[in-house]
């Protein structure tokens, strides 16, 4: 679970509602249908004449990686393992690292162990293993942008529920309490898609970004671990290369 995104969400709403609160307004204007249909709905429209379906239906995935941490090795049990990878292929040869295929989960680190063991050139690894990383760059791409797309739209769709809002409160002209609350039901719409907007929908955007960067780091480290054993380092050389690179990478 990614505990961050619960909390971000959690201190959110914590803010809408005091500021409301300190402010002196009443909660129960939030619960307007008209304002969330146009804000929720609004919003699915506009992703769903943006996008591609087949980018649509990778939504519920998104959510996932949004609430959920990625499951894998850190960078340093990456290191780690590359170590004993090293150690285990200057004692017994390459063909050693076979018998270690099965124990790996991450497919990425597999298919560039496999690699390694079936002696392709250096030259090639790299340019494999970097072309199936630029493939999920652009997946993550994809879905990031679905989400920050949606901030865009959705403090836009605020406006549009305000001016709904304001043209029928000038059906109220003659009803001074009732033009105040249609007036302020009106702007409920804006509020709540500025809130939609920038409290969620740009920041699960940034998410999104944030965790695929990592996944490449992590890819990284594993391409230039696997073309370090190819090139016979030992493993102190492998660990001490790998962590100056995670030391950049972090920089």
């Amino acid at each position: 679970m990614d505990k961050s995104s619960f909390i971000g969400i959690f201190f959110g709403i914590c803010t809408l509602v005091l500021g409301m609160l300190l402010k002196g307004s009443s909660l129960e204007v939030l619960l307007n249908p008209a304002a969330i249909v146009i804000i929720v709905l609004g919003t699915f429209a506009c992703v769903f004449i943006a996008f591609p379906f087949a980018d649509i239906k990778r939504i519920p995935k998104l959510f996932r990686v949004l609430f959920s941490n990625r499951k894998g090795m850190t960078q340093q049990e990456i290191i780690e393992q590359f170590v004993d990878y090293a150690s285990i292929s200057r004692r017994d040869g390459m063909l050693a690292l076979e018998g270690k295929i099965d124990e790996i989960e991450d497919p990425f680190f597999k298919q560039a162990i496999r690699m390694m063991i079936d002696g392709q050139d250096p030259d090639y690894i790299r340019h494999s293993l970097h072309e199936r990383i630029d493939a999920m760059q652009e997946r993550h791409a994809s879905g990031a942008a679905i989400f920050s797309q949606a901030g865009t739209y959705s403090p836009s769709l605020g406006v549009l529920g305000a001016v709904l809002g304001l043209i029928a409160a000038l059906g109220n002209l003659d009803d001074i309490t009732m033009l105040g609350e249609s007036i302020a039901a009106a702007f409920v719409a804006t509020l709540l898609g500025i809130f939609f907007g920038y409290v969620l929908w740009h920041p699960f955007a940034n998410k999104l970004k944030r965790k695929s960067t990592m996944e490449v780091l992590h890819q990284h480290m594993i391409i230039e671990g696997t073309v370090a054993i190819i090139g016979g380092s030992s493993p102190r050389s492998v660990e001490e290369y790998l962590s100056v690179y995670l030391e950049e990478k972090e920089a």
